[in-house]
């Protein structure tokens, strides 16, 4: 596995507050992590963001910086808090309250991958877990949050995009025929991660490239959003979660023939996403 926890695109000329960020796409797979697992190759790779950083590929283009993991989901979820340690696969970790993701197996090291299937056949020592954290949970998220500060620094405010993929099981069912289900879903925690008027934009810039639009169900956003949501401090989060069935065949994990039509569409609204930011800063700079 690359000894890289992170990757990031930079712009040639910042221009936006807007910072893109993929966190679940990493698939730089070690060898001994695939052997040690019960599952293979291409099982292990169910629960991955497959394709998310070349989707957002075009946001520093848009004079947007983009940080991507390099390491997989199922060896290290960026996206949960480094406490969120499951008791049931790391040795030594007591349970302490009920967490439903860990509960699940999807801590901070995950114990399953999608459809709950195990990726150990035992347990990990504390040591080992806290190992992985050390090398690449605290080097990924002290990036990101040292280019939000430099957002704020710069434009007075900062606002994280946080970008995902969700299984087209996940929706098929949340339509009863009178609602189309839902291909874009923006999560904001309920409103308590972003200012409404900057999702309202989002969420219009996706409806007016003839997409599908919902907003916090059947995802709201986790640990990334929670954490760096803070609209009091000029800090705004928002996830979107896009339905891998636009663009790759979610069995084979391969693209699809639509890909590179859907990549091109997407590109557009990165670049009006990209152009909130930059919006926002002109109107400060005339008050």
């Amino acid at each position: 596995m690359s000894t890289q926890p992170y990757a990031i695109f930079s712009p040639e000329n910042r221009c936006t507050s807007v910072v893109f960020a993929s966190p679940h796409s990493g698939r730089n797979y070690a060898s001994e992590f695939v052997e040690r697992s019960i599952l293979d190759a291409h099982t292990i790779r169910s629960s991955e963001d497959a394709f998310v950083d070349q989707l957002f590929a075009a946001a520093p283009s848009h004079g947007a910086p983009l940080v991507a993991a390099c390491a997989p989901r199922a060896f290290l979820d960026l996206n949960r808090a480094h406490g969120e340690l499951d008791p049931a696969l790391i040795e030594g970790v007591r349970k302490i309250g009920h967490n439903p993701r860990v509960a699940s197996g999807l801590g901070v090291i995950p114990r399953v991958v999608a459809n709950g299937r195990a990726i150990y056949s035992g347990k990990m020592t504390q040591a080992e877990a806290e190992q992985r954290i050390a090398k690449y949970w605290h080097p990924y998220h002290a990036a990101l949050q040292t280019l939000l500060d430099e957002a704020r620094a710069q434009y007075g405010e900062a606002i994280l995009i946080d970008c995902h993929s969700m299984p087209h099981e996940a929706v098929v069912g949340l339509t009863n025929g009178r609602i189309r289900r839902p291909e874009i879903v923006l999560g904001d925690r309920f409103g308590a991660a972003a200012d409404v008027e900057i999702v309202d934009q989002i969420e219009a810039i996706f409806v007016e490239a003839d997409f599908v639009v919902w907003r916090n169900a059947p995802f709201a956003g986790a640990y990334v959003t929670q954490h760096y949501g803070r609209p009091n401090r000029n800090q705004h989060a928002i996830q979107i979660e896009i339905d891998r069935s636009l663009y790759m065949d979610e069995a084979q994990i391969v693209a699809s023939a639509d890909f590179e039509s859907f990549r091109t569409r997407l590109n557009a609204v990165i670049g009006k996403i990209a152009a909130i930011g930059v919006a926002g800063h002109q109107s400060l700079a005339a008050e």
